[in-house]
């Protein structure tokens, strides 16, 4: 089951109206959120027909876009890259007025669909809209202005309608279909608007988005999948070019999280290991030190590298945030640092706040390993890879370090206990001689060496 693309359906009782949408099915969590699927989804649509539910809906290849209503004809269109949205338009410059008409879908009967302007910047915030719902008295099409504002990201307070602070000459909005099309999960929406743009400004920040549900005039928040939480494009009114700013998120995606998995899960992991086995092998002498000190300075270069292009990344796309992921990103990054900036402040073996040091660095230094860890686990699920071969490879490799480190370990408590045993016959006179040892020595030691 996980891994298939559905068409959903529910309804308490054959009466009520039925919602109807498509999602993935990537969990067996329950809980499941409007998606779109992989094949185009179209009017999707429920009803009981003789005590039994029937899902409808048209698949086909709705990638294309129109300049052609029932009511205008525009110049140039462009399919937008989330929602099966587009949009047409016409620009004139001599008055730099922008006519057009967004295309989008709504997801369920009593949700809204929504199309605005950002005059500063291409993300959510500050967005100048305009929202297409059914309205709660009369359950007709309406169309309303909002000026979406920090508070609305953060849900202080509902969205209320007020004047939008730009030129907009005119805005209207119908269903496809005509006066007798109803407002269903899948009906097309055509969002009309007329806008005096600032002269000389043709690029322009677009931003879209749609809901399940209003409360009174006052739109829910929106699902939020990576495809919902990336509705925002920017493109040229005047050229029909859209904006290139995108185009290597995917391959920055890729070397990041390659970068991070090498780095954070598996080089710091190794470090500390050859800190807590390797040091105690009396034949390598002070040649661990070097070896540890090496893996974890690399470890921390490309992982630094790696969370530079995460930072990049969240720069280039407004809107797209992994919370969790993030802020076990920024910790793991910062107890590295603190390890790295550790090595600077060093005391000698002698100093009697040597074991002072050595405890923070034992501290700090394991926490650092298990967050990164963590985090890679976390990276793989915000890439949608969480069942694929790669995370299998990773595992893999993470098992075979851990596999390592149970050896290692038994090994050395085996060669403490019985070097124990020796002192312990040797101070009741059983046995004399010194012990030539095996080259371990013994007891065992916590943490990453420095």
């Amino acid at each position: 089951m996980i891994g298939s693309q559905a068409l959903v359906a529910f309804g308490r009782h054959y009466n009520d109206s039925m919602i109807a949408y498509s999602t993935s099915i990537t969990s067996y969590n329950p809980s499941m959120q409007p998606e779109e699927l992989s094949i185009p989804v179209s009017d999707v649509s429920a009803e009981y027909v003789n005590e039994q539910m029937i899902i409808f809906g048209v698949l086909g290849p709705l990638g294309h876009c129109s300049t052609t209503t029932a009511t205008k004809t525009f110049q140039k269109c462009m399919s937008l890259p989330t929602q099966q949205a587009s949009i047409a338009w016409t620009f004139h410059p001599h008055n730099a007025t922008l006519d057009l008409c967004f295309f989008g879908t709504f997801i369920s009967p009593s949700g809204w669909v929504g199309w605005g302007i950002n005059p500063t910047s291409a993300e959510m915030t500050g967005t100048r809209a305009l929202v297409a719902f059914p309205d709660p008295n009369s359950g007709q099409l309406v169309l309303l202005p909002y000026i979406l504002d920090p508070s609305v990201k953060l849900q202080k307070s509902p969205l209320l309608s007020r004047p939008l602070d730009i030129h907009l000459i005119s805005s209207s909005a119908t269903l496809y279909g005509g006066k007798m099309a109803t407002i269903h999960n899948g009906a097309t929406v055509q969002i009309y608007a007329t806008v005096k743009l600032v002269p000389n400004k043709t690029k322009i920040h677009h931003v879209w988005n749609r809901g399940l549900y209003v409360q009174g005039y006052s739109p829910t928040i929106h699902p939020t999948t990576s495809n919902d939480l990336s509705s925002i494009t920017t493109f040229d009114v005047l050229s029909g070019s859209a904006a290139t700013q995108h185009n290597n998120v995917d391959m920055l995606k890729l070397v990041h999280g390659i970068l991070n998995a090498i780095s954070w899960g598996l080089l710091l992991p190794m470090g500390a290991v050859t800190a807590r086995y390797l040091r105690h092998v009396q034949a390598l002498g002070p040649t661990w030190f070097y070896v540890h000190s090496g893996i974890q300075l690399s470890a921390f270069f490309l992982g630094t590298v790696g969370f530079a292009i995460g930072i990049r990344m969240g720069a280039m796309s407004p809107g797209v945030t992994y919370g969790l992921h993030r802020k076990l990103g920024f910790a793991a990054f910062c107890l590295g640092a603190l390890q790295t900036l550790a090595l600077l402040f060093r005391p000698k073996t002698t100093h009697k706040f040597r074991k002072y040091w050595k405890s923070y660095h034992h501290f700090v230094g394991y926490s650092c390993v298990v967050l990164g860890v963590v985090n890679v686990f976390q990276g793989f699920e915000v890439m949608g890879e969480g069942r694929s071969y790669a995370k299998l490879g990773y595992c893999l490799c993470l098992s075979t370090l851990v596999g390592i480190c149970i050896a290692l370990e038994v090994n050395s408590w085996v060669i403490f206990c019985r070097k124990s045993k020796e002192e312990k016959m040797r101070r009741e006179g059983l046995i004399s001689g010194s012990d030539k040892g095996s080259g371990i020595h013994s007891g065992t030691h916590s943490g990453i060496h420095g």
